[in-house]
């Protein structure tokens, strides 16, 4: 099944992720997400969080749709991202995908890619969609799709991440053991129409500019 997310990020063109929507099977909010969803025309299944950012002429509206609240304490043990995951891991959400969950705030940036590595090491397909460049959660094998001269780089969320290959760009990898603190597979570019990057142990970070 197929889940989106909307955060209360930053979305840039906001159509540029109307085929996501269309796609999904299933459309989640996490607090302030709600009312990026409700300036696109959308009805999601569930609002999830403190409320402290969805506006009140939003929340009245999902509660008159009949959309279904979770919401929590404000002092809370966990973000919002946190509990929102824990709802598409309990729907049986093998894909999630998350929009606005990138770009106003460096420490939830880090926060919102750091939640999803438990559910990608589970074998769920976790990413993040912007209007300029995806970023996946991998700890197996991705295959990217794009453009002749895009770039791509590839970042690890372990310590370390062991039997790493990059084939279809200009730098290719085989077999190579990545560090965290040596982030040197940064900046690669696609050489051909799609790239497969793999990893046989620990989670990769695979953010592609699609401009």
């Amino acid at each position: 099944m197929k889940c989106v997310i909307l955060a209360n990020g930053d979305y840039g063109d906001v159509d540029s992720c109307k085929w996501l929507l269309n796609e999904a099977d299933i459309i989640l909010c996490a607090d302030g997400g709600a009312n990026y969803a409700y300036a696109m025309g959308i009805i999601p299944a569930y609002i999830v969080g403190d409320m402290d950012s969805i506006l009140p002429r939003v929340m009245d509206y999902y509660k008159e749709q009949g959309v279904k609240f979770q919401r929590y304490p404000q002092r809370k043990d966990f973000t919002d991202t946190q509990l929102i995951l824990a709802l598409a891991e309990e729907l049986n959400a093998d894909e999630i995908i998350f929009l606005g969950s990138l770009g106003k705030r460096l420490d939830h940036t880090l926060s919102n890619l750091y939640c999803g590595a438990e559910l990608a090491l589970k074998g769920k397909k976790v990413w993040h969609y912007t209007a300029n460049y995806s970023a996946y959660l991998v700890s197996n094998e991705i295959n990217i799709s794009g453009e002749i001269g895009d770039i791509v780089s590839v970042l690890v969320l372990t310590e370390q991440a062991q039997g790493v290959y990059e084939e279809g760009f200009e730098y290719p990898l085989e077999n190579v053991i990545l560090e965290k603190w040596n982030p040197y597979a940064i900046s690669n570019v696609l050489a051909e129409n799609e790239g497969i990057i793999k990893v046989r142990e620990g989670l990769l970070l695979v953010i592609h500019y699609h401009g």
